[in-house]
């Protein structure tokens, strides 16, 4: 038995399911990226806003490089399971939030119409930071964005435009600085060369603004499935796990209606800048010096890593002695607390976190994680140690190959194994004789980075 609308009846009384009538709920929300950590946080927000009383929100799901979502939800009437662990606890429930899944290469046609529907109000992204299509200089790299999501987007606001509709809310969830002012600007890019008479109504008709998401989520492993197919009487193959903690933070600035998302615990503010930056520089570049250190080291886990007393050390003093010094903090956030809040939720053993999941795409997270704290500090005359040992045990990670998956993989493993760390940092720092350097904004900092970090 499996998982679906026929099947919910056969559910052990603990689990929850959705008191809503799905069929009754409008498609109000297109989503790109429908991967794990949407199903986990952003689709979980709303089903808790439609299990309250919101309607017509549900969600439209789009996977724009494989077909395994499609498969996994379409068969179950788009539901799933979400587990979240606390220590030795679990509690599970049935989101109903999902729809249906697209698989954009071969209904292109039915992004479109989602997005044109009269009853679509938002469009959302987790796409993770290389799904921006972002080149080097941090404009738009046309080529690179026709298998992104650009060009059905940019069809869905024509369609409405042509149809006397308004535009959408464009909600970007990826760990990017300042992320609904880039997903705006590169846009603009996009429409300013495809489709010029859409710039002056996309800027507007249509609101992009910023937000900072948190929130774990593992990827689910075959004895994860296993055990949860035992404990349901049934299997579940969209299932999710994640830890309990949850924040999303997003600037107030909607073109029209949205779910009361604030009364489900979201933080609607002015400026997510300080949430943001503190993400990114503390949870984020700590999780980034976990999975490298971690990996060099011989660990699996995040749990692993954070409990050998070095690289903990290492983790608390890149949050407390090189992050928090170049964050702003807004009125009444406390950044030492978020520090010990954050080394608690690393060391918790049932979530499992793998460190080559985290240590995936360094070239693309590296900037905004270590880099721009790295600035920061430098130009204060402050060192930054522990991002120095971070990026040394980043530069093993590339020479010894096993776990790299990056879009510059296995150029970068050829250059750290055969030239060494002088090869690597001038092709990301630059000079670089061959090719634009990946990082050239931060090119005065690749002498410290090629110097031998301090033991800890």
């Amino acid at each position: 038995m499996r998982l679906g609308p026929d099947t919910l009846a056969h559910l052990p009384a603990d689990v929850g399911t959705c008191p809503y009538d799905r069929d009754a709920q409008k498609i109000g929300i297109v989503h790109f990226g429908i991967g794990a950590f949407h199903r986990a946080h952003q689709a979980w927000y709303t089903d808790c806003a439609m299990a309250a009383g919101d309607r017509d929100w549900g969600i439209c799901g789009v996977s724009l490089r494989s077909p395994d979502v499609a498969r996994q939800l379409n068969p179950q009437g788009g539901l799933y399971t979400l587990t979240e662990r606390q220590g030795d606890a679990a509690q599970t429930r049935v989101i109903g939030a999902v729809r249906e899944v697209l698989y954009a290469p071969d209904q292109a046609g039915a992004v479109v119409t989602r997005l044109a529907d009269p009853a679509c109000h938002i469009a959302s992204f987790t796409v993770t930071e290389k799904g921006y299509a972002r080149g080097q200089d941090g404009g738009l790299d046309l080529a690179a964005a026709r298998s992104s999501f650009y060009p059905l987007l940019a069809q869905g606001l024509a369609e409405r435009r042509a149809r006397g509709l308004g535009g959408l809310t464009l909600l970007s969830c990826d760990n990017l600085a300042e992320n609904g002012r880039v997903l705006a600007r590169l846009m603009e890019q996009w429409l300013a060369a495809e489709m010029p008479e859409m710039v002056e109504w996309f800027t507007r008709e249509c609101r992009v603004p910023s937000t900072m998401i948190d929130r774990i989520v593992p990827r689910s492993g075959p004895q994860d499935l296993a055990e949860l197919e035992q404990r349901l009487g049934m299997s579940d193959a969209g299932a999710v796990f994640t830890e309990r903690f949850s924040q999303w933070v997003i600037e107030d600035d909607f073109v029209g209606p949205r779910p009361q998302w604030e009364n489900h615990g979201v933080e609607l503010v002015d400026d997510v800048a300080p949430f943001e930056t503190a993400k990114l520089r503390m949870l984020n570049g700590a999780h980034s010096l976990l999975a490298y250190c971690g990996l060099e080291a011989g660990y699996t886990y995040v749990h692993e890593a954070v409990a050998n007393p070095r690289l903990a050390a290492l983790a608390e003093r890149l949050m407390r002695d090189e992050a928090i010094p170049t964050i702003t903090a807004a009125p009444g956030q406390d950044l030492a607390a978020y520090a010990g809040q954050l080394m608690q939720r690393f060391a918790d053993p049932a979530l499992m976190h793998r460190l080559d999941q985290i240590a995936m795409d360094g070239t693309q997270k590296i900037p905004q994680r270590w880099l721009d704290t790295a600035a920061e500090l430098v130009r204060r005359g402050q060192p930054f140690d522990a991002i120095a040992t971070g990026f040394a045990a980043w530069v093993w990670h590339l020479a010894d190959g096993r776990f790299v998956d990056d879009p510059y993989g296995e150029e970068l493993h050829t250059l750290a194994a055969e030239k060494g760390s002088p090869a690597l940092v001038a092709r990301c720092f630059g000079p670089c004789p061959k090719a634009a350097a990946l990082w050239p904004r931060y090119e005065h900092l690749a002498a410290t980075m090629l110097r031998q970090a301090p033991p800890s």
